[in-house]
Protein backbone atom coordinates (compact mmCIF):
# COMPACT_ATOMS: atom_id res chain seq x y z
CA UNK A 1 0.00 0.00 0.00
CA UNK A 2 1.26 3.20 -1.00
CA UNK A 3 0.20 6.11 1.45
CA UNK A 4 1.86 8.58 3.63
CA UNK A 5 1.68 8.30 7.44
CA UNK A 6 2.21 10.53 10.67
CA UNK A 7 4.89 7.92 11.41
CA UNK A 8 6.20 4.83 9.39
CA UNK A 9 8.89 2.39 9.73
CA UNK A 10 11.76 1.05 7.97
CA UNK A 11 12.73 -2.66 10.06
CA UNK A 12 16.36 -3.41 9.21
CA UNK A 13 17.83 -7.08 9.98
CA UNK A 14 21.11 -7.35 8.94
CA UNK A 15 22.50 -10.47 7.21
CA UNK A 16 25.57 -10.09 9.78
CA UNK A 17 25.85 -7.03 12.06
CA UNK A 18 24.08 -3.70 11.58
CA UNK A 19 25.99 -0.85 12.98
CA UNK A 20 25.76 3.09 12.71
CA UNK A 21 27.58 3.39 9.17
CA UNK A 22 24.70 0.87 8.05
CA UNK A 23 21.83 3.41 9.87
CA UNK A 24 23.59 5.96 8.87
CA UNK A 25 23.75 5.61 5.32
CA UNK A 26 19.79 4.03 5.22
CA UNK A 27 18.85 7.47 6.76
CA UNK A 28 20.74 9.02 3.89
CA UNK A 29 19.06 7.52 0.84
CA UNK A 30 15.85 8.30 2.77
CA UNK A 31 16.49 12.03 2.97
CA UNK A 32 17.85 11.52 -0.66
CA UNK A 33 14.90 10.43 -1.69
CA UNK A 34 12.83 13.36 -0.26
CA UNK A 35 11.78 11.81 2.74
CA UNK A 36 12.66 12.47 6.65
CA UNK A 37 14.11 9.83 8.74
CA UNK A 38 13.41 10.22 12.54
CA UNK A 39 14.83 8.20 15.43
CA UNK A 40 16.01 4.81 15.52
CA UNK A 41 15.39 1.97 17.92
CA UNK A 42 17.09 -1.32 18.71
CA UNK A 43 15.15 -4.87 18.69
CA UNK A 44 18.47 -6.61 19.05
CA UNK A 45 21.82 -4.69 19.26
CA UNK A 46 23.93 -4.77 16.61
CA UNK A 47 21.70 -7.35 15.01
CA UNK A 48 17.79 -5.26 14.07
CA UNK A 49 16.41 -1.86 14.91
CA UNK A 50 13.79 0.36 13.64
CA UNK A 51 13.69 3.99 11.73
CA UNK A 52 11.29 5.68 11.72
CA UNK A 53 10.16 7.75 9.05
CA UNK A 54 8.07 10.35 7.46
CA UNK A 55 6.66 10.21 3.80
CA UNK A 56 5.47 7.48 1.23
CA UNK A 57 6.31 4.23 1.85
CA UNK A 58 6.74 2.87 -1.48
CA UNK A 59 9.28 5.38 -2.57
CA UNK A 60 10.89 4.70 1.11
CA UNK A 61 11.42 0.85 -0.31
CA UNK A 62 12.69 2.00 -3.60
CA UNK A 63 14.76 4.04 -2.24
CA UNK A 64 16.36 1.28 0.40
CA UNK A 65 16.48 -1.28 -2.54
CA UNK A 66 20.88 -0.54 -2.96
CA UNK A 67 21.11 -2.46 0.71
CA UNK A 68 19.05 -5.29 -0.01
CA UNK A 69 22.40 -6.88 -0.61
CA UNK A 70 23.64 -6.79 3.17
CA UNK A 71 19.84 -6.32 4.21
CA UNK A 72 16.42 -7.63 4.94
CA UNK A 73 14.17 -4.90 5.22
CA UNK A 74 10.69 -4.35 6.13
CA UNK A 75 9.14 -0.71 5.85
CA UNK A 76 5.10 -0.50 6.91
CA UNK A 77 3.20 1.96 8.79
CA UNK A 78 3.80 1.79 12.75
CA UNK A 79 0.50 0.86 13.37
CA UNK A 80 -0.89 -2.62 13.41
CA UNK A 81 1.81 -4.00 13.46
CA UNK A 82 1.52 -7.34 15.69
CA UNK A 83 -0.23 -9.43 13.44
CA UNK A 84 -2.57 -11.74 14.42
CA UNK A 85 -3.35 -14.02 11.82
CA UNK A 86 -0.22 -15.95 9.89
CA UNK A 87 -1.22 -18.00 6.83
CA UNK A 88 1.81 -20.28 5.60
CA UNK A 89 3.05 -21.83 2.92
CA UNK A 90 5.23 -25.25 4.91
CA UNK A 91 7.85 -26.67 2.44
CA UNK A 92 11.05 -24.98 2.23
CA UNK A 93 9.23 -21.92 4.35
CA UNK A 94 8.00 -23.89 7.75
CA UNK A 95 10.02 -26.75 6.81
CA UNK A 96 13.67 -27.41 4.88
CA UNK A 97 12.60 -29.17 2.55
CA UNK A 98 9.98 -30.28 -0.54
CA UNK A 99 8.43 -33.46 0.55
CA UNK A 100 7.56 -34.84 -2.64
CA UNK A 101 10.79 -33.91 -3.85
CA UNK A 102 12.54 -36.49 -0.35
CA UNK A 103 9.57 -39.11 -1.10
CA UNK A 104 10.83 -39.28 -4.50
CA UNK A 105 13.55 -39.81 -3.25
CA UNK A 106 12.36 -43.16 -1.68
CA UNK A 107 11.37 -44.35 -4.99
CA UNK A 108 14.79 -43.60 -6.27
CA UNK A 109 13.25 -40.88 -9.04
CA UNK A 110 14.20 -37.60 -6.82
CA UNK A 111 16.12 -35.98 -9.44
CA UNK A 112 12.79 -36.45 -12.03
CA UNK A 113 10.43 -34.64 -9.54
CA UNK A 114 12.90 -32.17 -8.14
CA UNK A 115 13.02 -30.82 -11.55
CA UNK A 116 9.75 -30.76 -11.83
CA UNK A 117 9.03 -29.10 -8.75
CA UNK A 118 11.61 -26.35 -9.11
CA UNK A 119 9.42 -25.74 -12.60
CA UNK A 120 6.32 -24.86 -11.07
CA UNK A 121 7.93 -23.28 -8.54
CA UNK A 122 9.73 -20.71 -10.31
CA UNK A 123 5.95 -20.32 -12.10
CA UNK A 124 7.16 -21.81 -15.41
CA UNK A 125 4.40 -24.85 -15.40
CA UNK A 126 0.68 -25.03 -14.14
CA UNK A 127 0.80 -26.30 -10.49
CA UNK A 128 -2.41 -28.62 -10.80
CA UNK A 129 -0.61 -30.53 -13.69
CA UNK A 130 2.46 -30.31 -12.40
CA UNK A 131 1.34 -31.85 -9.05
CA UNK A 132 -1.25 -34.63 -10.27
CA UNK A 133 2.58 -35.75 -13.14
CA UNK A 134 4.24 -35.94 -9.91
CA UNK A 135 1.70 -38.04 -7.91
CA UNK A 136 1.63 -40.55 -10.55
CA UNK A 137 5.06 -41.18 -10.33
CA UNK A 138 4.95 -42.28 -7.04
CA UNK A 139 1.98 -45.25 -7.71
CA UNK A 140 3.12 -48.46 -6.01
CA UNK A 141 4.94 -46.64 -3.14
CA UNK A 142 4.14 -48.35 -0.08
CA UNK A 143 2.32 -45.94 2.59
CA UNK A 144 4.53 -46.37 5.31
CA UNK A 145 7.51 -44.36 3.74
CA UNK A 146 5.29 -41.21 4.37
CA UNK A 147 5.83 -41.86 8.00
CA UNK A 148 9.19 -42.72 7.49
CA UNK A 149 10.35 -39.82 5.62
CA UNK A 150 8.57 -37.48 7.94
CA UNK A 151 10.50 -39.18 10.83
CA UNK A 152 13.71 -39.29 8.82
CA UNK A 153 13.75 -35.67 6.70
CA UNK A 154 10.84 -33.39 7.91
CA UNK A 155 12.61 -30.83 10.11
CA UNK A 156 11.68 -27.15 10.96
CA UNK A 157 12.90 -23.79 9.30
CA UNK A 158 15.85 -22.30 11.73
CA UNK A 159 13.23 -19.70 13.90
CA UNK A 160 9.54 -21.34 13.02
CA UNK A 161 9.17 -22.79 16.46
CA UNK A 162 9.91 -19.56 18.13
CA UNK A 163 7.85 -17.48 15.22
CA UNK A 164 5.10 -19.68 16.34
CA UNK A 165 5.26 -19.50 19.92
CA UNK A 166 5.39 -16.01 20.05
CA UNK A 167 2.89 -15.16 17.79
CA UNK A 168 0.38 -17.55 19.93
CA UNK A 169 1.25 -15.85 22.98
CA UNK A 170 -0.16 -12.97 21.98
CA UNK A 171 -3.36 -14.89 20.73
CA UNK A 172 -2.62 -15.15 17.18
CA UNK A 173 -3.70 -17.85 14.71
CA UNK A 174 -1.55 -19.98 12.85
CA UNK A 175 -2.97 -21.51 9.54
CA UNK A 176 -0.80 -23.54 7.45
CA UNK A 177 -1.25 -23.99 3.85
CA UNK A 178 0.24 -26.46 1.71
CA UNK A 179 -0.18 -27.82 -1.91
CA UNK A 180 1.52 -30.48 -0.32
CA UNK A 181 0.28 -33.72 1.32
CA UNK A 182 -1.96 -33.78 4.38
CA UNK A 183 -0.01 -36.26 6.33
CA UNK A 184 3.15 -34.45 6.34
CA UNK A 185 1.20 -30.96 6.89
CA UNK A 186 -0.70 -32.66 9.88
CA UNK A 187 2.65 -33.84 11.49
CA UNK A 188 4.07 -30.23 11.09
CA UNK A 189 1.37 -28.68 12.37
CA UNK A 190 2.05 -30.79 15.38
CA UNK A 191 5.47 -29.60 14.92
CA UNK A 192 5.58 -25.64 14.77
CA UNK A 193 2.64 -25.25 16.87
CA UNK A 194 -0.17 -24.18 14.13
CA UNK A 195 -3.85 -24.27 14.68
CA UNK A 196 -5.39 -25.02 11.85
CA UNK A 197 -4.38 -26.60 8.20
CA UNK A 198 -5.31 -26.80 4.34
CA UNK A 199 -3.83 -29.44 2.23
CA UNK A 200 -3.59 -32.03 -0.37
CA UNK A 201 -4.89 -35.56 0.25
CA UNK A 202 -2.34 -38.45 -1.44
CA UNK A 203 -4.72 -41.41 -3.06
CA UNK A 204 -3.95 -45.08 -1.51
CA UNK A 205 -5.19 -47.74 -2.45
CA UNK A 206 -4.84 -50.79 0.06
CA UNK A 207 -1.60 -50.15 1.61
CA UNK A 208 -0.13 -48.15 -1.75
CA UNK A 209 0.17 -45.02 -3.20
CA UNK A 210 -2.36 -44.92 -6.13
CA UNK A 211 -0.62 -42.31 -8.02
CA UNK A 212 -3.58 -39.54 -7.58
CA UNK A 213 -4.58 -36.56 -5.84
CA UNK A 214 -8.14 -37.39 -4.10
CA UNK A 215 -10.51 -34.51 -3.96
CA UNK A 216 -9.79 -30.83 -5.19
CA UNK A 217 -5.72 -29.52 -5.50
CA UNK A 218 -4.61 -26.61 -2.77
CA UNK A 219 -3.16 -24.29 -5.67
CA UNK A 220 -2.52 -20.64 -5.56
CA UNK A 221 -6.02 -19.67 -5.62
CA UNK A 222 -7.52 -22.02 -2.78
CA UNK A 223 -4.25 -20.68 -0.72
CA UNK A 224 -5.52 -16.96 -1.03
CA UNK A 225 -9.16 -17.69 -0.44
CA UNK A 226 -8.17 -19.91 2.72
CA UNK A 227 -6.81 -16.45 4.18
CA UNK A 228 -9.61 -14.60 3.63
CA UNK A 229 -11.92 -17.59 4.96
CA UNK A 230 -9.75 -17.57 8.21
CA UNK A 231 -9.45 -13.97 8.67
CA UNK A 232 -13.28 -13.18 8.11
CA UNK A 233 -14.38 -16.43 10.04
CA UNK A 234 -11.66 -15.55 13.10
CA UNK A 235 -12.98 -12.17 12.84
CA UNK A 236 -8.76 -10.60 11.97
CA UNK A 237 -8.83 -7.52 10.26
CA UNK A 238 -7.47 -7.25 7.23
CA UNK A 239 -4.05 -4.99 8.26
CA UNK A 240 -3.32 -7.66 11.12
CA UNK A 241 -2.69 -10.71 8.44
CA UNK A 242 0.77 -12.17 7.92
CA UNK A 243 1.19 -14.38 5.00
CA UNK A 244 4.91 -16.28 4.39
CA UNK A 245 6.29 -18.70 1.50
CA UNK A 246 8.82 -19.27 -0.76
CA UNK A 247 7.22 -20.11 -4.45
CA UNK A 248 4.87 -19.01 -7.62
CA UNK A 249 2.20 -21.18 -6.13
CA UNK A 250 2.37 -18.61 -2.73
CA UNK A 251 1.91 -15.28 -4.95
CA UNK A 252 -2.29 -14.64 -4.72
CA UNK A 253 -1.87 -15.57 -0.96
CA UNK A 254 1.28 -13.22 -0.26
CA UNK A 255 -0.83 -10.67 -2.52
CA UNK A 256 -4.13 -11.05 -0.23
CA UNK A 257 -1.93 -9.85 2.49
CA UNK A 258 -0.65 -6.89 1.02
CA UNK A 259 -3.98 -6.00 -0.25
CA UNK A 260 -5.45 -5.62 3.19
CA UNK A 261 -2.52 -3.58 4.57
CA UNK A 262 -0.76 -6.49 5.97
CA UNK A 263 2.83 -8.10 5.36
CA UNK A 264 3.21 -10.50 2.69
CA UNK A 265 6.30 -11.91 3.02
CA UNK A 266 8.57 -13.89 0.72
CA UNK A 267 11.50 -16.43 2.00
CA UNK A 268 14.48 -17.11 0.89
CA UNK A 269 11.79 -17.29 -2.40
CA UNK A 270 11.77 -17.36 -6.24
CA UNK A 271 12.05 -14.42 -7.81
CA UNK A 272 8.72 -14.74 -8.90
CA UNK A 273 7.38 -14.39 -5.96
CA UNK A 274 10.10 -11.92 -4.27
CA UNK A 275 9.31 -9.46 -6.78
CA UNK A 276 5.46 -9.56 -5.44
CA UNK A 277 5.80 -9.44 -1.46
CA UNK A 278 6.65 -6.22 0.78
CA UNK A 279 8.88 -8.22 2.84
CA UNK A 280 11.47 -10.46 1.10
CA UNK A 281 14.27 -12.23 3.75
CA UNK A 282 17.02 -13.31 2.09
CA UNK A 283 19.58 -13.35 4.60
CA UNK A 284 18.05 -14.23 7.55
CA UNK A 285 15.72 -17.35 9.51
CA UNK A 286 12.03 -16.65 10.24
CA UNK A 287 12.49 -14.85 13.02
CA UNK A 288 12.66 -12.41 10.92
CA UNK A 289 8.76 -12.46 10.72
CA UNK A 290 9.25 -11.07 14.56
CA UNK A 291 11.81 -8.11 14.28
CA UNK A 292 9.49 -7.00 11.04
CA UNK A 293 6.49 -6.80 13.90
CA UNK A 294 8.78 -4.75 16.16
CA UNK A 295 8.96 -7.58 18.75
CA UNK A 296 12.81 -7.36 20.42
CA UNK A 297 14.72 -9.87 21.06
CA UNK A 298 14.46 -10.15 24.52
CA UNK A 299 10.71 -10.74 24.24
CA UNK A 300 10.76 -13.82 21.86
CA UNK A 301 9.04 -16.86 23.20
CA UNK A 302 11.75 -19.73 22.94
CA UNK A 303 11.08 -21.89 25.91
Amino acid sequence: MSSASSTNIATLIAADHLDSGMLSEVADRLRDAGLEPGEHYWLEQGKAADLEFEGQIETARDALRGVENILDICVQHATNRRKMLLVSDMDSTIITIECIDELADYAGIKAEIAEITERAMQGELDFEGALRGRVALLKGLHRDTIQQCIDERVRLTPGADILLKTLRGWGAHGLLVSGGFTDFVAAVVDMAGFDSMAANRLGISGDYLDGTVDGDIVDAREKARQLHNARQQLGIAPELVLSAGDGANDILMVEAAIEGGGIGAAYHAKPALAEKANFAIRHNDLTALLFAQGVRRSDWNIG
